[in-house]
């Protein structure tokens, strides 16, 4: 390409904070629960990438016929790819995008289209970087940019952008109806920083589950309890898995051992049990010891797939107040 950033391109990343900074240098953006993506078009060649420099195009062949159709034919934005499925955004449907069969990727892209939703411009239709301009002037320039390329291109949006606290904190609350994955904030007066985290952070959404504890592992060292896992009954009463919980504190794992040996009874789970060894795990880490359902916990999680948390969780509380029975899946609708 002979664009002035050359593919792939680290792009700007944020930094976690548990509240969101003070109005004023600061512009709010919607958190979307999509892929990451920097999409770089010169003339007839269109290549996007992921946030690690990953090719994409392969899984998201309509959103790279998108960005071909528009009018503009240099390029590069950076954005978020998004699946609407039924009025709501879906992170599964993302996943089973990243399929090695041609033909099975041409199914899931006729069933769901995908979307890219656009919150910066590193390079213009002209040609020229904007990589060194404060995002006040690059937000300007990108809603120009929008407003003359993205009228018709359904596929191709702009993500929305805010200045004031209170949006964005009505954002964070309701969640954009289950679409958003938080909110994110940046610095109006900086330059677009690739690769680093300075000026920009993430707030997360977060969840309570109340859960059974259907097992646990030891820890790989020292013979203590490693991590706890969590289970909810099903529509037929069975004890799915639904995840871990590792994030106790030295205080919160002091008598695990004695509170949890005694009451290892088979099999835990009754429905869906904690899979066996991956890539990542060794042999001892993937074994774990089946509990009888007696204990309950509520953890704090931040997103569902599947069925699952898609990340560990973060211990709360014990809830003995809380019969197993009533730990269903209903309350990750």
């Amino acid at each position: 390409m002979s664009l002035p950033i050359e593919y792939p391109y680290p792009p700007m990343e944020a930094d976690s904070a548990d509240a969101l900074p003070d109005a004023g240098a600061w512009q709010y953006e919607p958190k979307w629960d999509g892929f990451r993506c920097l999409a770089f078009r010169d003339k007839d060649e269109v290549r996007i990438q992921s946030k690690a420099g990953k090719p994409l195009g392969r899984y998201f062949p309509d959103v790279v016929a998108a960005l071909a159709a528009l009018r503009a034919t240099r390029f590069v934005l950076d954005g978020e790819i998004v699946i609407p499925v039924d009025g709501r955004l879906s992170f599964d449907e993302l996943l089973l995008r990243v399929h090695p069969a041609a033909s099975r990727v041409r199914t899931l892209v006729e069933a769901h289209p995908a979307r890219l939703e656009v919150f910066d411009l590193l390079v213009d239709e002209r040609g020229r970087s904007l990589v060194e301009l404060p995002l006040v002037e690059r937000r300007q320039r990108l809603e120009a940019f929008a407003r003359k390329y993205f009228l018709k291109a359904t596929t191709v949006v702009l993500s929305r952008a805010t200045r004031r606290l209170a949006t964005a904190r009505s954002w964070l609350e309701s969640g954009g109806g289950g679409d958003l994955d938080g909110v994110v904030a940046k610095r109006l007066d900086l330059p677009y920083r690739s690769g680093e985290r300075d000026g920009m952070v993430k707030v997360k959404r977060q969840h309570t589950a109340d859960c059974v504890v259907g097992g646990f592992r030891y820890a790989s060292k020292g013979g203590g309890i490693g991590s706890l896992l969590l289970g909810l009954y099903d529509g037929e009463g069975l004890l799915d898995h639904v995840g871990f919980c590792s994030s106790l504190s030295a205080a919160e794992r002091r008598g695990l051992k004695e509170m949890l040996e005694p009451l290892r009874k088979p099999p835990g789970f009754t429905g869906r049990a904690p899979g066996g060894p991956s890539r990542w795990s060794t042999e001892r880490s993937a074994q774990w010891e089946p509990l009888a359902p007696k204990l309950v916990v509520e953890v704090e999680y931040d997103h569902i797939t599947n069925r699952r948390f898609r990340h560990g969780t973060r211990f709360l509380r014990w809830r003995p107040d809380k019969a197993p029975r009533q730990c269903t899946m209903e309350q990750l609708r």
